[in-house]
């Protein structure tokens, strides 16, 4: 029994990581234009800092339609283009932002 937990949690985090590089691949195609990683300047947000603010299903959700999500995300407009990816693609780089801060805002106790 303590062989198939250790595989399993061997799989998950060799796909984690996997789905991580593949979003960075994603991120590096098309979002490296407007985003910045670990600060810089650029049109849109540094990603270090979506990812210490926001989830990963949030990052997912806007990234799919940013203009159905750029007021919940506190913007006034959206400069956001629809990009043309795959769900698994939102997915992989939604996760590649949320591995940038590993210690996230909401699990700090009060």
């Amino acid at each position: 029994m303590k062989q198939i937990t250790i595989l399993l949690a061997y799989l998950t985090a060799t796909n984690l990581l996997a789905d991580i590089e593949n979003g960075k691949a994603v991120y590096a195609a098309n979002c490296a234009i407007c985003h910045t990683v670990n600060g810089g300047r650029a049109m849109g947000p540094d990603f270090n800092i979506v990812s210490y603010t926001k989830t990963k299903k949030e990052i997912a959700a806007y990234a799919k339609d940013p203009y159905s999500f750029y007021e919940k995300f506190g913007y006034s407009a959206n400069a956001m283009p629809t990009l043309p990816l795959e769900d698994k693609e939102f997915e992989d780089v939604a996760d590649y932002i949320s591995s940038l801060q590993p210690f996230k805002k909401w699990m700090k106790k009060s």
